[in-house]
């Protein structure tokens, strides 16, 4: 299909050394609207995350390929889109359940216990350190500060989290996209993802807006949450 060949090569010329892949636009426009159905609790903020993982996939292993210009292959970047993915098939088959158990929204909102959060940070904090090793190991292909690996790794490890605390319907989320962000912006500027920087800041009040309006969900629907959650189970 030469349509697909076309978008797939298209390029934004920002300036005359600078350009931006239309995926990396419409990839990030797939993120956000996935966030925006993540918010309304609706089944459809999963399939349409995965086409947005998979076009930032393509963006973030470009230049790897030589297929991008002026742009810095971030690999810990890349491989979180497909963990998003994994991921995300999780949450779909999870929120689908939620829906055709109870009858109502995809997911009642509800904060983690001590004991899951307790877990929940132990193995992510267990699994910046080990992916830093990792990713330090494999390099980069060009020199970079010690904190590529590190920052990479943060958001890698952080974002996972993030999907699999929405996918269980964990109020919590909200907060690990905010952790994200804080290390996702200035890296993305620093290598010149434009409009994954935008996205990001973008996230950072929208993530705020959606954990205050969970945050209030989740106090209002706790006696209907007790009668949901048995029927799923605990997987």
């Amino acid at each position: 299909m030469h349509w697909i060949s076309r978008f797939y090569d298209a390029h934004w010329q920002v300036t005359a050394g600078q350009s931006i892949s239309y995926r990396e636009i419409v990839g990030n426009a797939f993120g956000l609207a996935s966030a925006l159905f993540g918010l309304r609790r609706s089944v459809w903020a999963w399939p349409v995350g995965i086409v947005g993982n998979v076009l930032l996939f393509t963006v973030f292993v470009g230049t790897a390929a030589g297929a991008e210009q002026a742009t810095t292959p971030l690999y810990g970047q890349a491989a979180r889109q497909v963990f998003f993915v994994v991921t995300s098939v999780y949450g779909w088959w999870r929120w689908r359940q939620s829906r055709h158990s109870g009858g109502g929204p995809a997911v009642h909102p509800r904060w983690a216990s001590a004991g899951e959060r307790l877990v929940l940070v132990a193995g992510a904090a267990v699994a910046v350190v080990a992916c830093f090793y990792v990713f330090r190991a494999v390099g980069a292909g060009f020199p970079v500060p010690w904190w590529y690996y590190l920052a990479d790794s943060w958001i890698f490890v952080g974002s996972i989290a993030a999907t699999y605390a929405m996918a269980r319907g964990w109020v919590d989320f909200w907060l690990c996209w905010i952790a994200v962000d804080i290390v996702g912006v200035p890296e993305l500027l620093h290598f010149r993802y434009y409009p994954s920087a935008v996205l990001y800041a973008v996230y950072a009040g929208f993530v705020i807006w959606g954990f205050l309006v969970w945050l209030r969900i989740s106090r209002r629907e706790r006696p209907q949450r007790r009668s949901v959650e048995p029927a799923l189970g605990t997987a």
